[in-house]
């Protein structure tokens, strides 16, 4: 089982949609954090641990993460997905645009 963490600014539209459609993907776990102090679930040093892999929305979040925790990256894969912040929670586009960035890291279905 791979345990995946999806990455934004505040956890409301972009990353909750990833965890919300990967979640159903055949041998992976899903969750998902903001980088914000005001995000729906603040990103902790467990939620990196817990991770084997971690995918950013845009590269200053990808910034932001190595600065706030260098020391929980060590071994990671942080994989930015230069997702812009303009599409709703759901979004169609945003969905497509997910499945095609992020399938290819994750088990073959």
């Amino acid at each position: 089982m791979k345990n995946v963490l999806f990455i934004c600014s505040q956890n409301r539209l972009r990353s909750p949609t990833a965890e919300n459609i990967f979640s159903r993907w055949p041998g992976v776990q899903t969750n998902s954090a903001g980088l914000e102090k005001t995000a729906e679930t603040f990103l902790t040093p467990e939620l990196i641990e817990w991770a084997d892999i971690i995918f950013v929305m845009e590269k200053v979040h990808k910034k932001k993460l190595s600065k706030k925790f260098p020391s929980c990256l060590v071994s990671k894969r942080v994989i930015c997905l230069d997702i812009p912040d303009k599409y709703e929670y759901m979004d169609p586009t945003l969905i497509e645009l997910l499945r095609k960035k992020v399938s290819g890291f994750l088990p073959v279905r």
